[in-house]
């Protein structure tokens, strides 16, 4: 039976003819906006703006519900004029045989566990980085992490933060933004605007596309190129795109495989990293100078359980304060906030309500992770919620909704959270963390502040890194055989 249009919508903000809540939908911090509707109407709100119909889902409840128990309705994307001019990324692709030909993909050759020992070099150099110029640690962070990224994809070796690499990574994440927002560009509500030349009022949102489908195509295609140049002349790293190549079967599907797997690395390193790693990484650090009793603890369970070591990628599940500290990090300020909206793609019926065939369906995952109920106090930085008798505590809700929802999920959250894991290790075995200090020696007070956009990336803030004692300092000074 088709769901009874006479069923109410969810309750939401006023709506005005033809405009909506055009005036009430902000085009940035929309999860603060969406937090405060879903406390005045309820943790399922319904709006529209000039014509496009928003779902907005301000609980975990709400989102298991819709994209997990309901997820043949709720998995796909809206195909907005923004994404169709882009062309790429498995991210934003709508629900079809060629989005699954990519999960399969992705689902069989690059979900294992790729991160290893071998990659533990970019962490040592981050360790010397910090120890040289400290006041550089953001950089420092993002470098090392997507130096890890590269190897464990394609084998290549970054010669610093001017590596074009790095900086093709860097200039992708505009781009992203622009196909996660939600109506940051006029041209998803008047679509006729992709049909007019770039000088036209309202169009210069084309040029800019232009140079984003140019550096995509180059992400995805030149390290992809390296490998197979590699492979060929016996140079080759072994890394996540060599066992892929070396998978693929000759046949008439090849070609197409080969592309798959192509676009599958590339989410590999771009996705993963911008997404996710990076930012929670520069946020890890900011907690440390904010809350050092936290830092204690997590320090000494590095102490007790290493004693002289070095910290391994093995080590993360016999940690438990630090696999909280982790919890902690990716909860407290969410890098995807709004998370990548969904696309009902038949008219349902919901707990009494009707939602339309074609409305984007927003999983606020500020909301979610800010839920009082489930998080006292979400706004402090409390590794120990996650834990009961020094233990993980399996009935606390997990954080998994900032890798996002159901079938549509981030398939990469393992290696982010070993990349995570192998940041927090490399500082606190090594540095102590402190808010810097003003003129006259006192404490400068730290808060989170972020950007705006549908990914939400920490404000550049200054912190004192410093090494632990000499003997640490002497021991990152070594050389370590990998």
């Amino acid at each position: 039976m088709r769901p009874s249009r006479r069923l109410p919508l969810p309750p939401g903000p006023k709506m005005l003819p033809i405009i909506g809540s055009a005036l009430e939908m902000p085009r940035k911090s929309q999860w603060l906006t969406f937090d405060k509707w879903c406390r005045q109407y309820g943790d399922i709100v319904y709006t529209e703006v000039l014509g496009t119909k928003y779902v907005i889902l301000g609980s975990a409840k709400r989102a298991n519900d819709l994209f997990v128990e309901r997820s043949a309705i709720y998995s796909d994307r809206k195909q907005r004029p923004i994404r169709e001019m882009h062309e790429w990324t498995m991210v934003t692709a709508r629900y079809g045989p060629l989005w699954k030909a990519h999960r399969r993909m992705f689902t069989e050759h690059f979900r294992s566990r790729a991160v290893s020992k071998f990659q533990m070099r970019e962490f040592h150099a981050l360790q010397r980085h910090l120890l040289d110029t400290p006041e550089n640690f953001m950089d420092h962070i993002r470098h090392a992490i997507s130096s890890a990224f590269l190897t464990i994809t394609y084998g290549i070796q970054t010669q610093g933060s001017n590596d074009p690499y790095f900086q093709i990574g860097q200039e992708m994440t505009q781009s992203i933004i622009a196909q996660v927002g939600l109506g940051v560009y006029l041209v998803d509500y008047l679509p006729a605007l992709k049909y007019v030349p770039q000088w036209f009022p309202g169009a210069g949102f084309k040029k800019k596309v232009a140079r984003w489908r140019k550096i995509a195509t180059m992400l995805v295609d030149q390290p992809w190129e390296f490998v197979k140049d590699g492979m060929l002349n016996g140079t080759a790293t072994p890394c996540l795109a060599t066992e892929v190549l070396e998978r693929l079967r000759d046949g008439d599907k090849l070609v197409e495989q080969e592309r798959i797997a192509k676009n599958c690395a590339g989410i590999v390193y771009l996705g993963t990293r911008i997404l996710l790693t990076s930012a929670s990484a520069i946020l890890f650090v900011l907690a440390m100078a904010m809350y050092p009793d936290v830092q204690k603890k997590a320090q000494a369970e590095f102490d007790a359980f290493l004693g002289d070591r070095l910290p391994d990628f093995d080590d993360l599940g016999s940690l438990p304060y630090i696999n909280a500290v982790i919890k902690e990090t990716l909860r407290w300020q969410p890098v995807t906030p709004i998370g990548v909206p969904h696309c009902s793609m038949q008219d349902d019926e919901y707990d009494g309500f009707f939602i339309p065939k074609g409305s984007i369906v927003v999983g606020n995952s500020w909301s979610i992770l800010h839920d009082s109920d489930i998080y006292p106090d979400p706004e402090e930085f409390r590794p120990d919620r996650f834990l009961k008798d020094g233990q993980l505590n399996p009935d606390i809700k997990d954080v998994t909704a900032v890798f996002g929802y159901g079938r549509r999920q981030c398939p990469g959250q393992i290696m982010a959270t070993e990349l995570l894991f192998a940041v927090i290790s490399s500082v606190l075995t090594a540095f102590d963390i402190a808010t810097p200090l003003d003129e006259s020696g006192n404490p400068i007070k730290l808060r989170p502040a972020m950007t705006t956009d549908a990914l939400s990336f920490p404000l550049p803030y200054k912190c004192i890194i410093k090494p632990r004692s000499d003997v640490a300092a002497s021991l990152i000074c070594d050389p370590v055989e990998i």
